[in-house]
């Protein structure tokens, strides 16, 4: 029973990691955006762009390689839906390069901010003189007195 306990904690503390928990995130969230992007390309863009070329729906485009018979269906290479997956695929990289680009672009932004914050905090510190030790101030000036002394 200890070691299930073990394994438990083991495994509750690999979840609250937050890796997990940002890829199931993730997960969830790309899932939902690939819906919406099948929605945009196969209810608006395809039709558009079929009604453009003459009224083709795109997912019945295809090759007969050999025609139905009775006794065999019918063999054909279909492009359409091919062609419409090509396209999903367009729009998914893109909105990603996107967001991507523009978190690259806030990150670098941030970290220069930072930098020019560090130095700017930098030279705004006051540099100390060091402080020089009483006995050595007394020794420095009895040194000095000696020097004019000789050289009079």
């Amino acid at each position: 029973m200890a070691k299930a306990h073990g394994f438990i904690q083991e495994f509750k503390k690999f979840l609250s990691r937050g890796n997990v928990m940002d890829l199931a995130v993730g997960i969830i969230i790309g899932t939902a955006f690939t819906a919406i992007v099948k929605s945009l390309v196969n209810d608006i863009i395809m039709p558009l762009i079929g009604a453009i070329i003459g009224g083709v729906n795109f997912t019945h485009l295809r090759i007969i390689i050999r025609k139905a018979t009775v006794e065999r269906p019918e063999l054909a290479l279909t492009y359409g839906n091919f062609l419409q997956n090509v396209i999903d695929f367009l729009i998914i990289a893109f909105v990603v390069f996107m967001i991507v680009r523009t978190f690259n672009s806030l990150r670098e932004k941030l970290e220069k901010a930072k930098k020019q914050e560090e130095a700017a905090a930098a030279a705004a510190v006051p540099v100390a003189e060091p402080v020089v030790p009483a006995d050595i101030v007394l020794l420095t000036e009895i040194r000095d007195l000696l020097q004019k002394k000789e050289s009079v």
